[in-house]
């Protein structure tokens, strides 16, 4: 860095809307509108607290909340503050919050009353010097014995307001934990760079502008809301908060407060398209989407509702997405289901990353691209700014990741000749039957091009003979009935016969994650049993 340059940090974008639009509503909690200008006074008296209790350059503030007002003022005053931010998982279990704050040595512990009671009466919160308890949805004392109150700590401002700066942008911002459904969780950090870089390739891909009004339907400890609770910001855009995905009170929001922009994983999609308040938005919503590949099924439903979909891809490793799917003029001209398929697709690398590879699967560290034939699997490969800086305390697992140069996803993907990336698979989720490898997610697709199909998970299942076999588990469209024979019969004319499933179970719900991802490591152990 020369004289005239400056660190990147996203605080800019907070300090850079309050000098354009200081009366603008930043943020909609329930009944509580809050300007620009007052969002940043609280980020300043919140930052001031913070400092006020000791709060030392590089040490973790620890914050599980909805997607509230709080939860986003945190992810400014904390970083002002000189702190690291760790937003936890708001569906953990209170052992392993504990281990996460144990493992980040997180300071003070931030949160709603509801989630912060069962995580102090497990006494799991004993590390931390003080456990604090946000406000209710409209601003009332929240009721947590023993907790310290949030308005405690935003009641007095600095004598004069913190600088929007940092002294090194490769400074962590957060940590983010991984789901650790193989192993403890581990602790992705963040640098101000990426944050401030990954936050303005979201701008671009989104299309945010400052009048964009974006409904909260993803939770913002997911990749720190793939980096939109800085990147909404920075185009002074209103954060419309919603603690909870119920298809009638997200229709709701989208109405009243004329919402624009929204995101969320596919099963959120399948939400908003099946409530039934869902109706014609003429082209002004356009809803993001990743966590899995979306079906053309699911792009197709909402296309049909005149709401755009755009696909992304990424991971925690990767400040969330990392890259989109551009489509392409021509695409339009396809029939429905033959352009939902590409959409599916994770395209290219975002404006602000790295160019994405596809390598051969090898086990040493020589890296050699796939052939871009649509056929040849390999696993994706990234790098550059919006690649984490690396596991908090765990160097073996950083290495062991970074291989070669190169962030190894665990993604299973094909290279097409236009050069779009297609994932086939997770690493560990591809079934290998009689030496052919089937992918999980082309099965899945099939099963769910049929209407009476809400929603469908493959997994391997052992089989004597073959080693594995798929096996299909099945949500039922509400009010539809299909057999096994039916369905599966209606599989055999889209894929070929090796990859149809074995069986299928019709279950009433999938076993997911908090950010809507499937988890099948669960419904692999179901199969074995």
């Amino acid at each position: 860095m020369t004289g005239l340059d400056t660190a990147l940090t996203p605080l800019r974008f907070l300090e850079r809307s309050v000098e354009a639009h200081p009366e603008r509503e930043a943020i909609i909690d329930g009944p509580r509108r809050i300007t620009y200008r007052e969002m940043a006074d609280t980020v300043q008296r919140l930052a001031e607290g913070l400092k006020r209790r000791g709060l030392a350059e590089g040490e973790t503030v620890a914050v599980i909340a909805p997607n509230s007002a709080e939860a986003l003022i945190a992810h400014y005053a904390v970083p002002l503050a000189g702190g690291v931010l760790v937003m936890l998982n708001t569906r953990l279990a209170p052992p392993e919050v504990e281990y996460i704050l144990g493992h980040c040595g997180a300071r003070f512990l931030f949160g709603d009353a509801e989630l912060l009671r069962a995580i102090t009466e497990a006494g799991c919160a004993k590390s931390v010097e003080a456990v604090v308890n946000h406000p209710e949805q409209d601003g009332s004392p929240g009721n947590l014995t023993g907790a310290e109150d949030y308005a405690d700590w935003i009641a007095e401002a600095p004598v004069s307001p913190r600088s929007w700066e940092v002294a090194d942008e490769t400074a962590a911002i957060t940590v983010n934990y991984t789901s650790g459904t193989t192993g403890s969780p581990k602790g992705v950090m963040y640098s101000h760079r990426g944050a401030y870089l990954n936050s303005l390739g979201e701008v671009i891909t989104q299309r945010f502008g400052p009048l964009t009004k974006y409904l909260w339907t993803l939770p913002m400890f997911h990749c720190n809301g793939w980096c939109t609770t800085w990147a909404l910001t920075a185009v002074s855009g209103t954060h419309v908060c919603l603690r909870a995905v119920r298809g009638t009170e997200a229709w709701r929001l989208i109405d009243d407060e004329s919402v624009t922009r929204m995101a969320g994983a596919p099963v959120v999609l399948n939400t908003i398209a099946g409530a039934a308040e869902a109706h014609d938005m003429s082209g002004t919503l356009s809803i993001t989407t990743a966590g899995a590949p979306p079906s053309p099924t699911t792009i197709s439903m909402l296309e049909e509702l005149g709401i755009e979909v755009v696909h992304v891809y990424g991971l925690t490793e990767t400040y969330g997405p990392y890259s989109s799917c551009e489509p392409q003029a021509e695409w339009s001209e396809l029939p429905v289901e033959e352009r939902a398929a590409l959409k599916s697709r994770q395209g290219i690398g975002m404006i602000s990353a790295d160019r994405m590879r596809v390598v051969e699967l090898r086990d040493d560290a020589e890296l050699n691209d796939v052939p871009r034939d649509g056929a040849t699997m390999g696993e994706i490969v990234m790098r550059g700014n919006n690649v984490m800086k690396g596991y908090l305390n765990a160097e073996k697992d950083t290495e062991v990741a970074f291989r070669g140069g190169w962030f190894h996803s665990g993604d299973l993907a094909v290279m097409h000749p236009d050069g779009y990336v297609q994932i086939l698979d997770r690493a560990k989720d591809i079934v290998i039957s009689g030496g052919e490898n089937i992918s999980t997610i082309e099965v899945e697709q099939a099963i769910v091009a049929n209407s009476a199909v809400a929603e469908v998970a493959v997994v391997g299942m052992p089989d004597d003979k073959w080693g594995q076999r798929p096996l299909a588990y099945v949500v039922p469209a509400g009010g539809a009935e299909i057999s096994e024979d039916e369905l599966i019969a209606f599989v055999k004319t889209r894929i070929a016969g090796y990859k149809v499933p074995a069986a299928v179970e019709f279950v009433d719900e999938l076993p997911t994650t908090s950010t809507g991802k499937i988890r099948k490591n669960a419904l692999r152990d179901r199969a074995r049993n």
